[in-house]
């Protein structure tokens, strides 16, 4: 998968370069941490874990790197806990995605928290969103998900991390816009994170799952879930490539999802730049396209500055569409 459909949806623009910043060879971090704001078996945690593997597999760290998991309101309660307890703090990155961008953008971040409020560092990967749904479940593809849903519109259980408005819910509410339903309708189970709403799938409390592609690929290649459809701009590569996207189904439903790292909002220019080294470094290295590659993600290679101006970007996007949603004025 080429990197020009992500970037183009969010800043239609050309492709992005990598922000070159000098090492700070003075700054070393002490007991480096990366904070997923979620419960283990996740995206978050999946983003935490592509960056320690590859920076250890990579070297390019003196000691390893903990994670710590800090769950809440799909990244609001890490976010929140880095401007009260850590502002300062140079040794964290924490783990950020597209879905964390939509609630920051409805101002569930906390009162008076914005995007300025934290230091953008880097991309780690391109995620695209997926229809899941379990093995067994009676729809081969998008359309017969659909089919039933037009006639019967309360039947069918949705759940996902996240709460109304939420990235999973808004694809959802995308399928059901596009059948001419309103959303409110629809049946919604909201979860902590990704691997709640795995675990309900598989235990028949919920029946779909619109949830990220590389999330799930260790239940894909076990057999036990399948993916009615993926929500990119062409076909993935690789495990994916032979399931249709939306589009092709009828369906004119995309949503990318970035994985990166923000900093606290205080942190120093030192540690600052130090980080972004990493990424530009790791962006070279074999050993972190393989991790990568291995978890399902995407090149999405962009850190400092243009990072910085991505996150804004996509936040005025999901801004304007969650008023097209009814959900801000």
């Amino acid at each position: 998968m080429k990197l020009r459909p992500l970037v183009h949806a969010v800043l239609g623009s050309g492709l992005l370069m990598m922000a070159a910043g000098p090492a700070q060879a003075e700054f070393t971090p002490k007991k480096p941490e990366c904070i997923a704001p979620a419960k283990p078996g996740g995206g978050f945690d999946l983003t935490c874990r592509i960056l320690t593997s590859s920076l250890d597999k990579s070297g390019l760290l003196n000691e390893p790197m903990r994670v710590t998991f800090m769950p809440g309101g799909v990244g609001a309660v890490a976010y929140t806990h880095m401007n009260s307890n850590r502002r300062s703090d140079d040794n964290a990155v924490v783990a950020f995605s597209s879905g964390s961008s939509l609630n920051l953008a409805l101002g569930k971040f906390g009162t008076g928290l914005d995007v300025d409020d934290a230091r953008w560092v880097g991309a780690i990967g391109a995620d695209y969103g997926a229809i899941i749904v379990k093995a067994d479940a009676p729809w081969q593809n998008l359309e017969e998900l659909a089919a039933e849903i037009k006639s019967n519109p309360g039947k069918v259980v949705f759940g996902a991390g996240g709460t109304v408005g939420s990235q999973d819910w808004m694809k959802a509410a995308f399928l059901y816009r596009s059948l001419g339903l309103d959303p409110r309708t629809m049946r919604y189970v909201a979860y902590e994170g990704g691997g709640d709403a795995m675990a309900a799938v598989l235990g028949n409390h919920i029946q779909v799952f619109p949830g990220d592609a590389s999330e799930i690929k260790g239940q894909l290649d076990a057999g036990i879930v399948k993916v009615l459809a993926v929500l990119a701009p062409e076909r993935l590569e690789g495990d994916f490539g032979d399931i249709p996207t939306a589009k092709e189904q009828g369906f004119d439903m995309e949503w990318p999802i970035m994985r990166g790292f923000y900093m606290a909002p205080e942190a120093s220019d030192e540690a600052y730049q130090y980080w972004v080294q990493q990424f530009n470094e790791l962006y070279q290295s074999g050993e972190f396209a393989q991790v990568r590659d291995n978890q399902g993600l995407f090149p999405l290679s962009v850190s400092g500055a243009e990072f910085d101006a991505y996150i804004r970007a996509e936040i005025e996007k999901f801004q304007n569409l969650s008023r097209e949603m009814g959900l801000l004025k």
